[in-house]
């Protein structure tokens, strides 16, 4: 059994990092509730534009415009959306696994590119052959230093761009979905091209009167639906990575209590077999000196 010295400074210790998690939990759950505000805003705005935009692509060919070309899968650019720290549970593992699944599955053998959003991915390819990054700067991770829609609208366009021009003949974003504080859901979300309408898939019946045309309105809103569907993408991870983390942490600060009571429980019991000891001593030198 440890001496009483070695379990004190243990209960010290874990008494720190219990101050230490509890302050991560309370500081995650502040930065959540303006996160999930963020989120609750943005849904409404892109499942609309989503809506209009397959209605009003609902009756035009597929492969008309330059986002919506179907081609043969050969080069696939993956968005990978993590955090850019730790100390939140599964939240950026999740996303790593279902990506390597994905590149042992309905990706093998094609070329595929991994753009990191997030340092958890970077750090996590960027010594690998999947690590991509050409045209979005030296760290596009660090979007999340500053998570606004115009640092988001620069990415979708590199994005755009380098599809038009046939560099990747598909994009897909991989992320977490924010379902509560306690739960996220990982999404395998088609970015590039953009999936045609299927029957049925629009519950608007709203007759639209469009000016100038049909074939112009998508060619301004079909960009602009992309950019707001990768912002709220990373609305999304954002969202969802203080709630992993407030989840996280509040698990931790529950163990280390726990952890803290079998101490001092063991600490007991040792100074209690000491005193035990040292009555004996006691005793067996008093009948010693009787004899």
């Amino acid at each position: 059994m440890a001496n009483l010295k070695e379990i004190r400074i243990r209960i010290t210790s874990v008494n720190s990092t219990m101050q230490i998690t509890s302050a991560m939990k309370m500081v995650s759950a502040a930065k959540l509730k303006r996160a999930q505000d963020a989120i609750t805003r943005m849904r409404p705005y892109s499942l609309k534009l989503q809506e209009i935009l397959g209605n009003v692509s609902a009756t035009l060919d597929g492969n008309d415009g330059v986002y919506s070309t179907q081609r043969e899968v050969k080069n696939v650019l993956v968005v990978a959306i993590t955090s850019n720290r730790g100390l939140c549970g599964g939240f950026n593992n999740n996303v790593l696994k279902d990506i390597k699944t994905s590149l042992k599955g309905q990706y093998a053998g094609a070329n595929v590119k991994i753009l990191s959003l997030g340092k958890k991915a970077f750090d996590a390819y960027k010594k690998t052959s999947h690590h991509y990054n050409e045209g979005f700067g030296e760290t596009p991770y660090s979007i999340f230093d500053k998570l606004t829609f115009g640092n988001a609208s620069a990415i979708a366009e590199t994005i755009m761009s380098q599809y038009a021009k046939g560099k990747f003949d598909k994009v897909v974003l991989v992320y977490n979905s924010f379902k509560n504080a306690a739960a996220q859901e990982i999404k395998h979300e088609q970015f590039l091209p953009v999936m045609p309408m299927t029957a049925g898939a629009s519950t608007s019946k709203v007759e639209y009167i469009y000016e100038p045309t049909k074939e112009q309105i998508l060619e301004d809103l079909i960009p602009r639906s992309l950019k707001v569907q990768l912002f709220k993408a990373l609305l999304d991870s954002n969202a969802s990575e203080h709630g992993a983390r407030m989840t996280a942490m509040h698990k931790a600060t529950d163990n280390a209590g726990a952890l803290v009571k079998d101490l001092k429980i063991t600490y007991n019991k040792a100074r209690q077999a000491a005193i035990t000891n040292e009555i004996l001593e006691i005793v067996a030198g008093a009948d010693a000196l009787k004899g």
